[in-house]
């Protein structure tokens, strides 16, 4: 069992089951989220460049606000549309 800390409330610690990761990303469908912060884009870039060399796919979204938890659309949209996510964390 894996503990993920919430910066954003962490009153109630939740515990949840980590996802196995997959073997391999050919085929796979990467989403690459944008915080807003910047230069993050730039990081994402080059990460786009390395997925698409070993063969998957790749869906780039941004959140409105490096300030705010992605809205609720935004992570519905994610989740259906992506078998893994990369979130840029950059300044």
């Amino acid at each position: 069992m894996t503990m993920i800390l919430d910066p954003t409330s962490e009153r109630n610690v939740v515990e949840r089951e980590r996802l196995a990761r997959p073997s391999s990303l050919d085929g796979l469908t990467v989403g690459l989220l944008d915080i807003s912060k910047p230069r993050g884009d730039i990081f994402l870039n080059r990460i786009e460049e390395r997925l698409t060399g070993v063969g998957a796919k790749v869906k780039r979204y941004s959140k409105p606000t490096f300030t705010k938890p992605a809205p609720v659309d935004l992570r519905h949209q994610i989740a259906t549309e992506c078998q893994v996510v990369i979130e840029a964390l950059a300044d």
